[in-house]
């Protein structure tokens, strides 16, 4: 789907094809690449790396136009936080945005503050950077609910939470620190090529942000780190305690199977046949009591 918009008191609008000058391309299949090709002049690559959810942060900077792939965050859904790419492509007078999700600009035809297609594209970046920064608040949240659990026995489901959160978290880092070295690829080119005091003071704001929620992602992936290798610790200090409780009850009773063997062949009977069965056995019975308490009482200092 191929949609056009122009901007007009400050927001973003529909608009015809002649009127257009920012168009964003959802999910493009053969026959719309094609039409983006000949009206708008986007070659088949960059399609290509926009469409990608693979595709590294980049930024590559043409004689007349810029072209970057971005990595963006999508809704939770509840297991792990998912990233996805899109592409731009920037003119002096044309935005073309190429993704895969229709919620893209959605977010931006309430602005108030955008008057071309340079300042549509910073609107787009800067929602993705808080887009970021509310997740990793999410995250937090999660995280201490957790921690929380464990003082209690963690069932699978929440063990696999854990793990698909440590493992969104590593691809976070990996995403807001490409991203970032876009956002300063972006404003040296737009030092050298006459941006704006308000535009580039929107990208430095952009780049402390962005410098924030990277660490804010290493924080929590070292959290997460950390809660992963504390959980496998109590787990291995549970088992230990269970296999130290089962070696101390094979300890003691160990010997006093063997006398209990002794005792229940016939030689017993024949060492005791001058004494009354009724004496010799609780006799026997009494001494492996006192064995094992005494082996107890041995170990219990031991350890």
């Amino acid at each position: 789907m191929i949609e056009g918009y122009c901007i007009q008191s400050g927001a973003l609008c529909n608009a015809s094809e002649d009127e257009a000058n920012i168009w964003l391309s959802i999910a493009p299949d053969a026959a719309e690449q094609s039409e983006l090709q000949r009206r708008l002049g986007i070659g088949s690559q960059a399609m290509e790396s926009s469409l990608d959810p693979d595709e590294v942060a980049r930024i590559e900077i043409k004689p007349d136009h810029l072209f970057l792939i971005w990595k963006r965050p999508e809704s939770f859904d509840g297991r792990a936080f998912n990233i996805s790419s899109f592409g731009v492509v920037l003119s002096e007078k044309r935005l073309v945005v190429i993704c895969a999700s229709n919620s893209l600009l959605s977010s931006l035809e309430r602005g108030s503050q955008m008057t071309g297609p340079l300042d549509v594209l910073m609107a787009l970046l800067a929602e993705s950077v808080h887009h970021y920064l509310g997740h990793l608040r999410v995250v937090k949240q999660i995280a201490r609910e957790i921690q929380q659990q464990f003082t209690r026995a963690m069932d699978n489901q929440q063990l696999a939470q854990m793990y698909n959160l440590s493992e969104s978290l590593v691809y976070y880092v990996n995403a807001i620190q490409s991203n970032g070295a876009v956002l300063t690829l972006l404003r040296s080119h737009g030092q050298r090529h006459g941006f704006s005091d308000g535009q580039l003071d929107s990208l430095n704001d952009l780049i402390v942000e962005n410098e924030q929620s990277y660490q804010q992602a290493k924080i929590h992936a070292k959290v997460f780190a950390n809660l992963i290798e504390s959980h496998g610790n109590l787990a291995n200090n549970s088992m230990n305690r269970a296999l130290r409780k089962l070696t101390l009850i094979n300890v003691v009773f160990l010997p006093l199977n063997l006398i209990a063997s002794i005792g229940g062949m016939s030689e017993f009977s024949m060492m005791t046949s001058d004494v009354t069965w009724w004496v010799s056995f609780p006799a026997l019975l009494t001494c492996m009591g006192l064995l094992g308490a005494v082996m107890v009482v041995a170990l219990r200092r031991m350890a």
